[in-house]
């Protein structure tokens, strides 16, 4: 019988189930009764979280003039859409730092997640997306796909890494070839199993392969750009082999070109490290 990306997320559903208060902000925004001081009051049940966000709203991810110092003015000034992905994103990582998986170590994994999702930001504003938080998420969870197969098919996933690793082939294609998927589509099942909204779904599941994306091809050749700048950042300085290159399509969506590789790199840094600042003690609470 063949497998399916849907079987893998079956597995894993009771492990992978996001937080009360996730679920529930998700439900609110959606709610055209609720308003900031509900989502507040919800909010602020997870004292964790209600810091988290907090020190996020204050953070120069936004550059407000003045501190936000409640829940329910981050929901005003920040925008219940923006701050649910937020609650998204913080919720996540927190499920998935407790999940077990030994391949890779996730303290590696979650840095290029954020680094990703920084640099995702970044290149959304130079296409002049409003409302770029949606990518800073989506770009943080591009791979938990793969988080889910390590933990149901480890031995698989194993050969992947072995035959990436060697340089015979992208980690993606060695997927398709021993799963009859990717991680990425494994990571669009999950999300859609979440009840997130469907353009940042199909963002993440189309980070690979542009061209399967219908509503959100910006988006996903967004994070295929951030994704190829954040895996060229980690490469070694004396590493001689083929750079991983961007599709010509993305390109062509975003009309940008190679130039802005650079540019973003340079103004990822402070970005990352207060980013990976929030985002750190999440990881090490595993």
């Amino acid at each position: 019988m063949t497998m399916q990306a849907t079987d893998l997320v079956k597995g894993i559903a009771k492990l992978a189930s996001l937080p009360e208060v996730c679920i529930r902000v998700n439900e609110m925004v959606d709610d055209p009764r609720s308003s900031a001081a509900d989502i507040g009051k919800v909010i602020s049940h997870d004292t964790a979280l209600t810091a988290q966000l907090l020190r996020m709203a204050n953070s120069s991810f936004y550059n407000f003039p003045s501190k936000i110092s409640t829940i329910s003015r981050a929901v005003t000034v920040v925008g219940e859409r923006e701050l649910r992905y937020l609650v998204l994103a913080l919720s996540a990582v927190r499920t998935f730092s407790q999940i077990p998986v030994d391949l890779i170590n996730m303290a590696s994994f979650w840095r290029h997640s954020v680094y990703c999702g920084v640099v995702a930001r970044l290149v959304a504003t130079q296409c002049h997306v409003l409302h770029s938080e949606r990518l800073f998420v989506a770009g943080l969870l591009h791979d938990v796909g793969m988080l889910v197969m390590m933990n149901r098919e480890p031995a698989l996933v194993k050969q992947a890494l072995a035959a990436s690793e060697s340089g015979e082939k992208e980690q993606h294609q060695a997927e398709i070839e021993l799963f009859g998927f990717d991680h990425a589509e494994v990571g669009g099942v999950l999300m859609r199993q979440w009840n997130i909204p469907e353009a940042l779904c199909e963002t993440v599941a189309c980070h690979h392969d542009i061209s399967k994306a219908e509503d959100a091809r910006l988006d996903a050749a967004i994070i295929h750009i951030a994704n190829v700048i954040a895996s060229r950042a980690e490469l070694d300085a004396d590493y001689e082999g083929p750079l991983p290159q961007v599709d010509s399509q993305a390109w062509e969506i975003t009309s940008l070109n190679e130039d802005v590789m650079d540019v973003v790199a340079d103004d990822a840094i402070p970005m990352f490290a207060e980013s990976w600042a929030m985002i750190q003690p999440i990881v090490r609470q595993a």
